[in-house]
């Protein structure tokens, strides 16, 4: 998801399932700039039951997030697509600062303007205590997630 040249709408399987990874490497990189150039100057999100509008208050958003949200590794999974929207489902891993790990899962819908900037994203998410033998994510932090071997995204 960098600044040049974004995936434009309209979308097709393979340009919304390549829009969701990118968006997942960049998420992975933990770095607030990098994330927040994939939205649109006056993007609007809802995540979880805070209301976040622009790039500058995402990248607030988002360094306070990865403060709290230690050894953070993601993977998202095209739901489905329409024309300019994708829906994701999600889940990832982090340690709170108490040592404690968690999965958190959810749901993303995410609305782009024509030259491929989201321009709205909701997400719902739920949180689980995992202990650490549960954890399934082990990839180098900060680091996209490996192409092979293929992890499965479920909830369990």
């Amino acid at each position: 998801m960098s600044n040049s040249l974004p995936l434009r709408p309209p979308f097709t399987n393979e340009s919304a399932t390549a829009k969701v990874r990118a968006a997942e490497d960049a998420w992975n990189s933990c770095d607030p700039v990098r994330v927040s150039l994939a939205y649109s100057e006056d993007s609007t999100w809802r995540n979880r039951q805070e209301f976040v509008q622009g790039r500058e208050e995402i990248q607030v958003f988002l360094t306070r997030k990865w403060e709290r949200e230690q050894e953070y590794r993601l993977m998202k999974d095209l739901w489905s697509f329409g024309s300019n929207r994708i829906a994701v489902r999600f889940q990832y891993e982090f340690r709170d600062a108490a040592g404690q790990w968690w999965r958190a899962y959810g749901n993303e819908l995410w609305e782009f303007d024509t030259e491929g900037l989201m321009r709205r994203r909701e997400a719902s998410i739920n949180d689980l205590a995992i202990p650490d033998a549960q954890r399934k994510f082990h990839w180098p932090l900060g680091e996209p997630r490996p192409a092979e071997p293929a992890v499965v995204l479920c909830i369990a």
